[in-house]
């Protein structure tokens, strides 16, 4: 069933762009906003780092999600539920934690500030791991960036 699924869809796929016209105009290649024909090019440019915070989170969004019929029927699955939805909550922090920890979420004049109150803990590689106020860091014999330069 899964096999007759799989080749369904990529079927349609294939067969539209088969049987599909593609003949560009100038209005399907001029760009569009909200139903306003733009008069000229951006005077700014987005930054990259919005569609890296766009992207995190439509997929943090979508494992959110799966978190509504577990809360549903929690008293159903006992401590059996809780322990499954438990290791995917823990599998849904590491990929948050890792975009913490490479300052993907940080920019902008809080970021500059946060850089002088928050450093990151170094691994022995030199990856980043977690934040931590640097005197508290440094008075464990952890290293951070500043001592490690």
């Amino acid at each position: 069933m899964a096999l007759l699924a799989f080749g369904f869809g990529a079927g349609s796929f294939f067969a539209s762009q088969l049987l599909a016209p593609s003949r560009k105009t100038k209005a399907k290649t001029a760009s569009y906003e909200c139903g306003i024909v733009s008069e000229s090019e951006p005077v700014e440019r987005f930054p990259v780092k919005f569609y890296l915070v766009a992207m995190a989170f439509i997929v943090l969004d979508v494992e959110i999600i799966f978190l509504y019929p577990f809360a549903t029927i929690l008293r159903e699955l006992g401590a059996y539920g809780l322990g499954v939805m438990g290791i995917f909550l823990g599998v849904l922090i590491v990929p948050f934690a890792y975009l913490l920890s490479t300052g993907a979420l940080d920019w902008g004049p809080i970021a500059r500030i946060s850089d002088q109150i928050v450093r990151p803990i170094l691994r022995s590689d030199g990856s980043p791991t977690i934040f931590a106020n640097s005197d508290a860091i440094n008075s464990l014999g952890i290293q951070t960036e500043e001592s490690a330069a």
